[in-house]
């Protein structure tokens, strides 16, 4: 079974987005564990409302409110979870119908995936939370209108769906494309590098550490792009204080993997 370990903080209508296009997933074996960072009152009436709503097995998972510790909520999230493959979801993301099913198709042992996303514009996300609910087939109606907008910042990743291939191995540790809102690994490959490092708190680059974890641990990293696209709600910009330390504390691991 999937797990899908599904990130949120205090955006419970970007949430209910999210819930409701995983409810028409065309592969149904999975399950929802969301990893709660602190969020209010608000946030669990979602959550309750959609277990009342879908048979999806469902667990909700709080910390308190004490700053970004995201990866704290997330390795609690990978201990709870039943399933033998985890897929990293943020809530404020919105999946295809097929997304579960595309993860499970580039799953192999001794491999990670590392996802993209389709940026949304302001415009656009406001207009998607206030649908009464998610229907895909509505959205994709327009897209091409969307993206000569400039609603959203790809098309043909959303049109056109590539199967597996040596092609998507990537041959060493690289920053780029690592987005921890759509990303999956084995949970016993998780687990051999103690989930993800809790000493990087604040905004940034906690992915990229456990990618290169994976990586040096020998795990393969995999390209999802063009199979596993997420749409990805516009929101301000996180506070990125902390974002430099945390970069300065990844590179260092590198270097010193690398001497």
């Amino acid at each position: 079974m999937i797990s899908i370990l599904l990130a949120t903080y205090n955006w419970p209508q970007a949430l209910k987005l999210c819930l409701e296009s995983l409810a028409t997933q065309t592969d149904k074996n999975f399950e929802i564990i969301i990893a709660d960072d602190g969020s209010t009152e608000s946030t669990k009436k979602v959550i309750d409302s959609f277990m009342d709503s879908y048979p999806i097995a469902i667990k909700h998972l709080w910390q308190e409110d004490h700053g970004f510790r995201k990866t704290k909520i997330l390795n609690q999230a990978i201990n709870a979870a039943y399933g033998d493959y985890l897929v990293f979801l943020d809530g404020d993301c919105i999946v295809q119908p097929d997304f579960v099913a595309r993860h499970r198709e580039l799953a192999q042992k001794g491999c990670m995936v590392t996802g993209s996303r389709v940026l949304l514009d302001k415009g656009l996300t406001q207009e998607l939370l206030s649908w009464p609910q998610w229907s895909f087939q509505k959205f994709s109606s327009g897209l091409l209108g969307m993206r000569l907008s400039g609603g959203i910042n790809k098309y043909l990743p959303l049109k056109i769906k590539l199967g597996d291939g040596s092609w998507r191995d990537y041959k060493k540790f690289v920053w780029r494309r690592i987005k921890g809102c759509n990303m999956a690994c084995w949970k016993a490959d998780a687990k051999a590098i103690n989930g993800f490092d809790e000493t990087i708190t604040g905004w940034g680059h906690e992915d990229a550490d456990f990618v290169f974890r994976l990586q040096h641990h020998g795990i393969t990293r995999k390209s999802g792009s063009w199979s596993t696209e997420v749409l990805h709600l516009f929101h301000k910009i996180n506070d990125q204080s902390n974002a430099a330390e945390n970069a300065r504390h990844v590179r260092e691991k590198i270097l010193a993997k690398a001497l």
